[in-house]
């Protein structure tokens, strides 16, 4: 998970993969030609995700707006510092060393910041499973630094939520413009693909990204 509107990279620390398969490819294939005749092409992608949604939240901090090979030298180095990844340990660390670990002054608070909204609560990040995708969004979305998108992105890449498409993501819309032919994506456009691919629209979403840099 990198920045903003850009196409997700694989999450760092990643243990398990996105979760779909036969259900979900033949619904989409019945759904829409186009699309089923690229995942027919594509094959299975295997996306790593990172199941605890705290440990997905802090990654997708340290990726944002930086190269894959930076974000994964700055994660060794704030692991080799903590020893762990917790709310506990992150809070009571130095900001400084934390940013030393090569990151912003910015992004080391947005860090500790989400320890803190852990350790009071203001998000229980056990809890955050039983919550809809909408919840989520509004929840992480209020913390400085997690913005609609990063939100969404843990939804797929952390809990494995079947049915994201992010209209925030750039990427995305490329794919769709790619898929379809399209010169333009107007939002009521995106909303009528959404309601096709829907209840999966996270498996669109996979493919969505792989077509984004086709011509």
């Amino acid at each position: 998970m990198v920045c903003e509107n850009s196409k997700p990279e694989a999450p760092l620390q990643a243990s398990s993969y996105f979760q779909y398969g036969t259900r979900e490819i033949e619904y989409l294939k019945g759904k829409d030609k186009k699309l089923g005749a690229a995942i027919e092409r594509i094959g299975i992608i295997n996306r790593p995700i990172i199941p605890d949604p705290f440990t997905a939240l802090v990654s997708s901090i340290v990726s944002q707006q930086i190269s894959k090979k930076a974000a994964n030298t700055v994660w060794n180095r704030l692991v080799e510092l903590l020893g762990s990844i917790s709310p506990g340990i992150i809070h009571g660390a130095e900001l400084t060393a934390i940013q030393a670990c090569g990151m912003s002054t910015c992004k080391a608070a947005y860090i500790q910041g989400i320890a803190q909204a852990a350790l009071t609560d203001k998000v229980n990040f056990f809890t955050l499973p039983t919550l809809t995708d909408q919840e989520i969004i509004t929840q992480l979305s209020a913390l400085h630094g997690v913005g609609v998108w990063t939100a969404e992105m843990l939804l797929i890449f952390s809990l494995n939520r079947p049915n994201v498409l992010s209209y925030n993501d750039l990427a995305i819309r490329r794919g769709m413009m790619n898929l379809y032919h399209h010169k333009d994506l107007p939002r009521a456009r995106f909303e009528r693909y959404r309601a096709r691919y829907s209840p999966y629209c996270s498996v669109a979403s996979l493919y969505l990204w792989e077509l984004s840099g086709q011509d």
